[in-house]
Order: structure tokens, then C-alpha cells, then sequence
């Protein structure tokens, strides 16, 4: 292997050329743009590909692994919080790419958003509202009685109230 050139898994390179070549397929350049691969090596990719007629997933290649949701999610924990340098370390050793890890990252929210949706509309939702909109109904009743009693408190402080020991005609 020449130096300075990074190794890529079968099944990483069988993703890309899927992008290539799929139903919404995009040029070499700008999946070297959105990758950070040269376009020289995706092109090359694609017509190894082509040449070989067969799909670059089934060669047998001991690099190649099907990660598990577990493994995946396991993945993404451990790599949160580390420094690009010791990302870097992490994903080759464990023979990733960051466009994997991205990928999964992405799936792993668009779930967790999908999640929150599905359970905003279901049967409790409709329960959650009736009481939210109770309580906003009695909040505002409260806040009423609230108004209510601190006029009438006010009013006894201007007029006086009306079970004082004076006399009502001569204040005293």
C-alpha cells in the first residue's frame, strides 16, 4: 500500500458508488465535495465497478461487517465527545468512516424526531389536550378571582369597611 493513501472498506466504497449510480444519483465532484474524497478516487471506484460487473457489496472482504442498531447507537455514544484528532484514532480502528458515522447519526435523529411525531398524535394526545386546555381555562379563572380580590381590598382601603366600630354619620 502506498503511503499517505487511506483505506477504505469494500462495503464503504459499494456506498458510494451506489450514490454514483443510484436511482438519485449525483456527479463524482459533488460527492467529493459532500464526502471530503477526491473525485479521482470516486471516479476510479466507478469504473473498477463497472469493469467488474458485479457489485462491489458481494466481494468477500473480511473488513466488511453489518453493524447492529446496538453497535451503531454504541458507537455514536463513544465518539460524541471526542476531539477530531482522537475521532480520527477511533474510526480506524474500528474500521469506519466518518461518512458511516455521519450517516448514522443522521438515521439516529430522523428516528428519535419520527418517534416524537408518531407519539404526539396518538391515542393520549387527545387526552393531553382536553387537560392542557382545562387547566389554561382554570388558570385564567383564578387570576380573575385574583383581580377580583385585590379590588375589593382596595375598595375597603378607599371607603372603609362597612362592619367598623364608627358611626356612620359622624365618622366616629
Amino acid at each position: 500500500m502506498e503511503m499517505g493513501r487511506t483505506p477504505y472498506s469494500e462495503a464503504f466504497k459499494a456506498k458510494m458508488v451506489e450514490k454514483l449510480t443510484g436511482p438519485h444519483a449525483m456527479s463524482a465532484t459533488a460527492l467529493a465535495r459532500q464526502s471530503g474524497i477526491a473525485q479521482a478516487t470516486l471516479s476510479r471506484w466507478l469504473l473498477d465497478a463497472g469493469r467488474l460487473g458485479v457489485k462491489m457489496d458481494d466481494r468477500d472482504d473480511k473488513s466488511t461487517r453489518q453493524w447492529t442498531s446496538e453497535e451503531k447507537l454504541q458507537v455514536l455514544i463513544e465518539t460524541a465527545s471526542l476531539s477530531d484528532d482522537e475521532l480520527g484514532s477511533y474510526l480506524r480502528q474500528k474500521g469506519l468512516h466518518k461518512a458511516q458515522l455521519d450517516g448514522w447519526r443522521a438515521t439516529a435523529v430522523a428516528s428519535l424526531g419520527s418517534a416524537a411525531a408518531r407519539r404526539s398524535v396518538g391515542p393520549d394526545a387527545k387526552r393531553v389536550r382536553e387537560l392542557e386546555r382545562e387547566l389554561r381555562r382554570k388558570e385564567k379563572a383564578l387570576a380573575e378571582t385574583a383581580a377580583l380580590l385585590v379590588l375589593k381590598k382596595k375598595v375597603q382601603e378607599i371607603w372603609g369597611d362597612e362592619d367598623d366600630d364608627t358611626d356612620g354619620k359622624s365618622g366616629r
